[in-house]
């Protein structure tokens, strides 16, 4: 129940502090306090068996005595007592709670036995909310609501700030009183036993005053949800978020290349980029980017111009703006002419725009109104250093009145002392983001920079890789569960590699040897040259111990190096079941590149996908990407075109181009497979040749999970983010027998989702959408073919003629973060209409979202729009005809709501 009843928590109509206390360094007193500072319009109830009043205010006895039912209960009371609070709370049908008390999972065992007593009882009442225990509190400036035990009351903002460190808010608190910053919401988490931060993520969503979003994390638990949340705020406004603990060792040992280089930090970047949540890594990185949120508009490009009264910091600017791959703004010849004319003779002539350290402030003005207006500038950064006859006051006044007029992003380095604190407290007082230093604005720039990439390429449409699987996936699974009933924690290098071509991975297949004869007679098989590897389930690394000879090329080094190998093994380790060696042909390829591919299951975000320069020295140069699994096309080229050695694969200095497309097409094949196996714990294939023909996997390794056989998991709960919903996939057929293809929608479909616009007519796009457009964009289809299919999916109906497929329909089901309600919406070409795909379509959303248990399904469309009222009529939609003139409502009920039960009044008590 991610949003449900947490209007409760953050725009009550009244509260109960229970826990009010008289004395003033009482945590229920300062909640009383900051109530009344904050001017809470609502009705206030102390509830303490102590006291009759306190000040003025009537306090009483329980929970069960309050005159009315409050929305919100913040408990401030010794963390023995929650529990019972709790089913006080919910016997007397209050659904937001704060619980401030301490003395949970934070003080050890005891602490952890009542923390999952207070669990139990708030799992009694459903719909029952709470933050908290152990956390400072909340805070909602637009509905004067401060129901915590902070220092301050923010003023009203744009930005909302979550954190999972209740010590960390009262220090933005007191930074933000000085900075005159302000937010929609303030949010102490605590230890986080209902409402997580997926949950406030996806509730700021949807709120009016929050456009921006930041996050102090130092642990996720919930990451699916999480992700999904983050995801869909991504979509529109900006998330930045700080994580703590960035060196934290893993607490196991990697048993592969992939586990030692795939560690806990790393992680989180691949979660954090995938999600389209921007990485801070310095907390003063967290106030700068709170007052850019905070004051300006998140800039449209990366184009920066830069107006100074002095070259040096303005060249300051310009080095910490390129390196962070930033764009100094390059100024249009009008807008040089203009300032030709307007500056002296001596102005720098390009970006940097120096105006000299005599400018006036109106020069300052005028400048900064011609960079403004220049189309090629998306943000101007002013810095300003004191000379002997400057007037920063006067300076920060011209600025301040130019920015009025602008709508582009206007940041401040007014760089100095005492003589800068009066501009700098009128930039404060105005809204205008200002910076001790020039570098310090520009990381702030970067930052919002970097979350318009992200999502720029996160919303790239992937090219279609035909990656089809015309194996029995069932039967292989049938294989794979015998292998598993072994025992072995580690596949031999026979069985990986047999897994890995079984998804249509090429390998070298190893053949085994248990001794010296069966080595001999398997490289004359095979064919010179020849590579033997030792054959034991208890060695990973096999070059470690000696255990890899390459390039054998008859017979006597064959029987050599089988000698050699197994002694060497024998000796480094001695308690390993050595089993003799494999056999392999030695490839090799002058113009190839060795690449480690794998996988990991990490502790919160579950199966991460990597890859980097592979061979021996892969953990020394630490050449790597990572990323969440399910991969496509452009996932997988992002994650090479991020490599180090990304030139040496693309073709450098004249060398031949590796096949960049049977890379990709083998990355995506590898997700799939750890998709489908949640048994596998690692996976490594290292190396992995990559020539300018084909792919090839010269090793690997597969480590498994037992506990996953004993446990069998939820299908793709190891992973992190929900793959393509194939079992939505059926056949069906139109009135006149033609084949349809019914599926869910991906990204690479949108080629043919903008030829499905472009066959309908004005009319139909009318029904569909309720507003007209004379072509489908790109930004467009982000919107409709980019599925989180966690939260939304929609159903194309795909046909095959002469050879090309096109789609002929599509309906679309968006719950809301419940998942109680679902919109729907239906749209069939022109061409197509008539043959009941309309119905079709219906119809199988219709049984998606009983799957899926949805309560109410609504749609709308046009009076005019006969074929589907029809529908709509004929399936039991109950039609509303008073929403407008040129709307009518549908809704069905799926899911009959239980009758509410009345409770009197005494029977609460």
């Amino acid at each position: 129940m991610p949003v449900r009843n947490l209007d409760k928590i953050f725009h009550p109509q009244s509260v109960a502090i229970i826990g009010a206390s008289h004395k003033a360094t009482s945590v229920g007193h300062t909640v009383m306090r900051n109530l009344a500072d904050a001017s809470f319009p609502g009705a206030v109830y102390p509830v303490n068996p102590q006291y009759k009043k306190i000040g003025d205010t009537t306090c009483y006895e329980s929970v069960a005595s309050l005159p009315t039912v409050p929305d919100l209960a913040v408990v401030c009371t010794p963390g023995a007592t929650v529990p019972d609070l709790v089913r006080e709370c919910g016997d007397a049908g209050i659904m937001g709670l704060v619980v401030l008390s301490a003395g949970f999972r934070e003080t050890g065992a005891k602490g952890r036995e009542l923390e999952v007593e207070l669990r139990e009882a708030a799992e009694e009442y459903p719909g029952l909310r709470i933050i908290g225990p152990n956390c400072l509190g909340i805070m909602s400036p637009h509905s004067k609501l401060n129901a915590s035990f902070g220092n301050t009351t923010p003023a009203p903002g744009r930005v909302a700030f979550i954190s999972q460190s209740g010590a960390l808010c009262t220090a933005v608190l007191d930074w933000a009183l000085q900075e005159h910053i302000g937010f929609s919401h303030f949010v102490s988490l605590g230890n986080t036993i209902d409402v997580t931060i997926g949950d406030l993520i996806d509730y700021f969503a949807t709120d009016d005053w929050t456009e921006s979003l930041i996050l102090y994390v130092e642990s996720i638990t919930e990451a699916r949800e999480f992700l999904s949340a983050a995801r869909a705020f991504a979509r529109n406004k900006p998330i930045i978020a700080y994580k703590a603990g960035r060196f934290t060792e893993s607490a196991e040992a990697a048993a592969s290349h992939t586990g030692a280089m795939a560690g806990v930090d790393t992680v989180y970047e691949a979660a954090f980029n995938r999600a389209g949540i921007v990485r801070i890594s310095e907390m003063t990185d967290m106030f700068d980017c709170a007052e850019l949120l905070a004051r300006q508009q998140t800039p449209k490009g990366p184009r920066l111009a830069i107006v100074t009264n002095a070259g040096g910091p303005g060249v300051m600017a310009t080095d910490a703006l390129l390196d962070r791959n930033g764009v100094l703004a390059r100024l249009s010849k009008e807008s040089i002419e203009k300032l030709n004319a307007q500056l002296p003779a001596a102005w720098s002539k390009s970006n940097p725009i120096d105006v000299l350290g005599d400018a006036t402030p109106d020069r300052f003005a005028n400048a900064l109104k011609v960079v403004l207006d220049d189309p090629n500038v998306d943000a101007v950064l002013t810095v300003f250093a004191p000379q002997a006859i400057s007037q920063p006051v006067a300076a920060a006044e011209a600025v301040i009145k130019v920015a009025k007029g602008s709508r582009k992003p206007i940041l401040t380095s007014w760089m100095g002392g005492a003589s800068m604190t009066g501009a700098i407290d009128l930039f404060n007082r105005s809204g205008i983001p200002t910076y001790a230093a020039p570098e310090q604005a520009v990381r702030a720039f970067m930052y919002l920079v970097s979350y318009a990439r992200t999502r720029e390429v996160l919303y790239e449409t992937p090219r279609e890789v035909p990656v089809g699987f015309p194996l029995n996936r069932g039967k292989l699974r049938g294989v794979f569960d015998t292998i598993l009933s072994e025992g072995h924690d580690t596949l031999t290098e026979s069985t990986s590699k047999a897994l890995l071509e079984s998804y249509e991975i090429p390998v070298a297949k190893p053949f085994v040897a248990r001794s010296m004869d069966d080595a001999v007679s398997l490289a004359r098989r095979v064919g010179y040259p020849v590579v033997l590897k030792v054959l034991s389930p208890d060695i990973t690394h096999k070059t470690d111990v000696g255990g890899v000879e390459l390039g054998l090329a008859n017979e006597t080094e064959v029987i050599e190096s089988f000698h050699r190998i197994v002694n060497r093994a024998k000796d480094e380790r001695p308690d390993a079941d050595v089993q003799g060696v494999t056999v392999q042909r030695m490839i090799t390829s002058p113009v190839g590149r060795e690449l480690i591919v794998g996988a990991r299951r990490d502790n919160v975000f579950g199966m991460v996908m990597l890859v980097g320069a592979g061979g021996t020295a892969a953990e020394l140069f630490k050449d790597r990407a990572l990323e969440l699994p399910p991969l496509n096309e452009r996932l997988a080229r992002r994650m090479l075109e991020s490599l180090k050695s990304w030139p040496l694969l693309d073709g450098y200095r004249g060398r031949p181009r590796v096949n960049v497309d049977r890379l990709i097409e083998s990355l995506i094949r590898l997700s799939y497979l750890v998709a489908d196996y949640p048994e596998i714990k690692e996976l490594d294939v290292n190396p992995l040749l990559v020539t300018p023909e084909d792919v090839i996997a010269l090793d690997a390794r597969v480590i498994l999970d037992h506990d996953m056989v004993l446990n069998p998991p939820r299908r793709f709960s190891h992973l992190a983010i929900r793959p393509y919903p194939e079992e939505y996939t059926k056949r069906v057929k139109l009135k006149d027998g033609r084949s349809v293809l019914l599926r869910p929608i991906k990204p690479e479909d949108e080629p043919m989702w903008h030829k499905l616009l472009a066959s309908c007519s004005k009319e139909s796009i009318w029904f569909r959408f309720r507003y007209l457009f004379k072509k489908s964009t790109h930004e467009m289809a982000t919107r409709f073919c980019f599925i989180d299919y966690d939260r939304e999916i929609a159903i194309v109906a795909e046909i095959e003629d002469e050879n090309e497929r096109q789609l002929v329909g599509v309906c679309r089901l968006v719950p809301d973060a419940d998942r109680t309600n679902a919109e729907y919406g239906v749209l069939v070409s022109d061409s197509y209409q008539g043959q009941g795909l309309g119905s079709l379509l219906t119809d199988y959303c219709l049984d998606i979202c009983t799957n899926w248990g949805i309560h109410t399904i609504v749609a709308e469309t046009s009076p005019q729009n006969q074929r589907m009222l029809s529908i709509f009529a004929n399936r039991g939609f109950t039609l509303d005809r008073n929403i407008g003139d040129d709307v009518v409502l549908g809704r069905k009920e799926l899911v009959k709501e239980p009758e509410p039960v009345e409770v009197s009044s005494s029977l609460l008590r």
